[in-house]
């Protein structure tokens, strides 16, 4: 055990597995550990570090962002605060033209079921099997199989799942008692799983015609990982509410809810709130990582590296790759965990899946064929043994 990892453990609560290396420093697709080894990152921090590490916009942005102001609140207005949602509604499927930004994922799905109660009057909000929405309350109570750690008494809201891809099931299930249907369009957890659009339609549909609110959580799939921004809009379908967080300040922690401009009708002061939602350096960011997707043609980018990780990387232990984008599951004829430990011998880290025969592929925006060809490469050496 490294000497961090022994400091931590001995003033931390031991709530997380970490892997058996200690970053040092980072560069673009690569991680330097204390002990002298170069990492080829294909996790990006659970999908966080979309511009990579050290990129020099991003990190100018916030430099200067520090030196002119480094926090204010929601109390006044910011022009920078002002930018970054202009920056975000300019890129999201179109209607969604209000923002709220708070500071993570599961923040930003608590605060849009609170919208969705709010605005419909109802009680009971619908999810999708498999899926993953956070840990807190709200987010948790609407988590598939939350129940082994939702420690909570009881949940916010009455919640029922929708079995994935099952269109009359979604028919059947969505009607006037329902408050939202929430969904990830590529489930992230559960193994980049790919919702079908015969299915998104149907969800789209019947909320519609029951007046129930469509809520995107894009917290993984969002910002440009599936090739376009946001994954929904490879559906051509509009969804009434979408979070982001994870990636949409490319490692500065921030999220943020989009809703249509009838939604935010409903809202007054105290409604929501967030101390540091919105905050000077996470609005820089989430400006420079916009910037930057556009300025470096990375959703372009993101599309040719999931056509290369298609052509080359069914092979070795994999024997299907499902997903979009950066955002891939790769199907293991053996358990994915011993997949990515393998892999992390060879200095690529992976990620797993709550599917235990599938290993996740989040790797930064700005990955490059000599990445996807060495991630081949040592894939056909886990074959190897």
């Amino acid at each position: 055990m490294t000497d961090a990892r022994s400091r931590e453990a001995a003033v931390t609560i031991p709530v997380y597995g970490q892997l058996p290396f200690v970053p040092e420093s980072a560069s673009g697709c690569e991680i330097l550990t204390q002990d002298g080894r170069r990492i080829l990152d294909m996790y990006g921090g659970h999908a966080v570090a979309a511009l990579g590490y050290a990129h020099a916009g991003l990190v100018e942005a916030i430099s200067e962002q520090s030196k002119k102001l480094l926090f204010q609140s929601n109390a006044v207005a910011l022009d920078i605060r002002a930018l970054a949602a202009e920056k975000l509604t300019g890129v999201a499927p179109r209607g969604l033209d209000r923002v709220f930004f708070v500071n993570s994922g599961a923040e930003a799905n608590e605060n849009a079921l609170r919208i969705a109660c709010m605005a419909t009057g109802r009680k009971k909000i619908l999810a999708i099997s498999h899926g993953f929405h956070g840990r807190t309350a709200a987010a948790a109570a609407v988590t598939w199989n939350s129940d082994r750690w939702y420690g909570f008494p009881s949940r916010p809201f009455d919640v029922d799942f929708i079995p994935r891809d099952d269109v009359d099931a979604a028919m059947s299930m969505i009607g006037d008692d329902i408050a939202a249907v929430i969904f990830e369009p590529v489930q992230g957890i559960a193994g980049a799983y790919d919702l079908c659009n015969e299915f998104l339609t149907a969800l789209r549909t019947q909320t519609e015609q029951h007046g129930a609110l469509l809520i995107a959580d894009e917290v993984q799939s969002g910002m440009g990982r599936c090739g376009e921004f946001f994954a929904i809009q490879l559906h051509d379908i509009e969804p009434d509410i979408l979070t982001s967080a994870k990636a949409l300040g490319g490692g500065i922690p921030c999220g943020a809810v989009l809703c249509t401009d009838d939604i935010a009708a409903n809202l007054r002061p105290g409604d929501l709130g967030s101390t540091f939602g919105g905050g000077p350096i996470a609005a820089a960011a989430i400006v420079a990582t916009i910037d930057a997707i556009n300025d470096e043609n990375l959703l372009e980018n993101v599309r040719a590296c999931e056509l290369a990780i298609r052509e080359l990387c069914i092979t070795g232990p994999i024997t299907r790759i499902q997903g979009k984008g950066l955002l891939l599951g790769l199907v293991c004829d053996r358990a994915a965990v011993e997949v990515r430990n393998s892999l992390l011998e060879q200095n690529i880290l992976t990620g797993s899946s709550s599917d235990p025969n599938i290993l996740r592929v989040l790797a930064p925006l700005i990955l490059q064929k000599h990445h996807i060809e060495q991630f081949a490469d040592a894939l056909q050496k886990v074959a190897n043994g």
